[in-house]
């Protein structure tokens, strides 16, 4: 049998392109846990040492705040954001089609 080894997604995350790509994809699916997580993989595919640093955060709380059952404050996201180089923006949503009335037969 082969060996395996173990996938790690921040091995494909190596541009600051796909990084921010990444995150906003994870932002515009509304799912806070998805983001957290986004956030986590961007931070230990740049080095999550340096950007708690930048971040001005220990290391240990950000891996817990970034982690599975982390609930980062809102002030955390923006302070991690900061030191990816990354800013958070907001547009209009999509409008939702009205549903289409049916006709009384």
């Amino acid at each position: 049998m082969g060996k395996t080894t173990r996938f790690d997604a921040a091995g494909y995350l190596d541009t600051d392109e796909r990084q921010a790509a990444y995150i906003t994809a994870a932002l515009e699916t509304g799912d806070a846990d998805f983001v957290r997580d986004a956030l986590g993989l961007v931070a230990r595919a740049r080095g999550i040492s340096g950007i708690a640093k930048s971040a001005d955060l220990n290391r240990e709380s950000l891996y817990k705040a970034l982690g599975e059952n982390g609930n980062p404050e809102f002030g955390t996201i923006m302070r991690v954001l900061n030191a990816l180089g990354l800013k958070l923006s907001v547009r209009p949503a999509e409008p939702k089609r009205p549903a289409k009335k049916r006709r009384a037969a």
